[in-house]
């Protein structure tokens, strides 16, 4: 192979890497192309997004605060519960120490 031959398939090599580059770019440009119809779509649905991600930051707020609410109405429920309960038992202490005070004031007499 002499050097004209050389050149001449060097550059046909070349013009073929070329042409195979530009048409897989042509073909990848082709394909990944979004239309303005496609990017409006793309906008619209990444406000959707957006909203939808407040609303569930809002909810979880809420039920947060709701949580901490009805914790503490129940911790003050059972307080009075315990309340109640102290004083019931000593109602019927005092009761129990009344009928023993009649009985004896009865079986004394």
């Amino acid at each position: 192979m002499n050097r004209t031959e050389f050149i001449i398939v060097t550059a046909i090599i070349l013009f073929a890497a070329f042409a195979l580059g530009w048409f897989a770019h042509w073909l990848i440009h082709r394909f990944a192309k979004v239309s303005s119809n496609d990017m409006s779509e793309i906008d619209r649905m990444a406000q959707q997004l957006h909203e939808a991600e407040e609303t569930r930051d809002q909810a979880i707020t809420y039920l947060q605060s709701r949580e901490a609410e009805m914790s503490n109405q129940l911790q003050q429920t059972e307080a009075e519960l315990r309340a109640a309960m102290d004083g019931l038992r000593d109602a019927r202490q005092e009761a129990e120490e009344l009928r023993a005070y009649i009985e004896r004031s009865q079986n004394g007499e």
